[in-house]
């Protein structure tokens, strides 16, 4: 009979499937920030900028959208260019919110310590073989790599020792170790920043909407008035103009923090990759 040779992807008594365990977390922000954002845009808008103080004359009605005029200053101004302020303010504060959160996560991913260094100091220990001391170099970085290269480390400890399978299957095997521990890393470094790339297209093309409506409510009231009012087409314009402003600064800021949060990502995912290959290339150097 031929023999038959177990291959890397065979589970034996001596090898587990996997050590690499789904994180626990949950995603309650990704859909209770938005709502709360826009809540307090409205309410920033209605009780803040429409604050009947400023006003010269102020809607004593009050209601859902006061038509107040006459405003005093800058602030109160941009209460007048009308309905989507609040969305454009809420989307301001999702750029703030979703930002601080996604700093906090990548600041946590991207452990202690310089991640170039922790390679190093992990294939220094690795060509003396000392294992061991590698796992304690992770649990000091405490990073996304880090946790990364602890998975392919205790992989790498366990083949060591095990004698059903080659060289080149014990590779595979670690190999297969990290990317799992990769596939659930990478996620938890990508969530939510969708928002921030959709609000930096999205943000300036709701606040020319805001613009374009105030524009026509202008001109209608002009058109009403016989067109001889040029100075109140003027003061409409400008405050129809606020939208286009606060749109374009809400898309600035948000496209700098995807830009700084992306650059980050991928210097945590060139070190996931070095990672690996640090881990196969060593094993298939040192344990012929």
């Amino acid at each position: 009979m031929a023999e038959t040779r177990p291959t890397a992807g065979a589970t034996t008594s001596s090898v587990k499937a996997t050590s690499v365990q789904p994180k626990k977390g949950g995603n309650a922000i990704s859909w209770l920030a938005p709502i709360i954002c826009i809540i307090a845009g409205y309410c920033i808008w209605r009780f803040l900028m429409g604050d009947p103080a400023g006003f010269a004359k102020p809607d004593t009605e009050g209601g859902f959208w006061p038509t107040h005029h006459g405003p005093k200053d800058a602030w109160h101004r941009i209460y007048e260019g009308g309905i989507i302020v609040p969305l454009l303010l809420g989307m301001f504060l999702m750029v703030i919110t979703f930002s601080i959160e996604r700093f906090l996560t990548i600041s946590k991913a991207l452990g202690k310590g310089s991640i170039a260094d922790f390679i190093r100091k992990v294939q220094y220990h690795l060509a003396n073989r000392n294992v061991d001391a590698a796992l304690a170099e992770c649990d000091r970085q405490r990073g996304s790599v880090a946790n990364v290269m602890k998975a392919g480390l205790r992989r790498y400890k366990e083949m060591i020792n095990v004698t059903e399978l080659d060289t080149e299957q014990k590779v595979i095997s670690i190999q297969k170790e990290v990317e799992e521990a990769t596939a659930l890393e990478l996620p938890m470094l990508q969530k939510n920043l969708v928002f921030l790339s959709t609000i930096t297209s999205v943000g300036t093309l709701i606040a020319l909407l805001g613009t374009v409506m105030g524009m026509i409510r202008s001109f209608s009231a002009l058109g009403e008035s016989g067109g001889g009012d040029a100075t109140a087409l003027a003061v409409g314009i400008s405050e129809a103009l606020y939208n286009t402003a606060l749109g374009i600064g809400t898309s600035a800021l948000a496209l700098i923090m995807y830009n700084i949060f992306t650059t980050k990502i991928d210097s945590i995912t060139y070190g996931i990759d070095e990672s690996g290959f640090t881990l196969t290339q060593s094993f298939a150097s040192l344990y012929k």
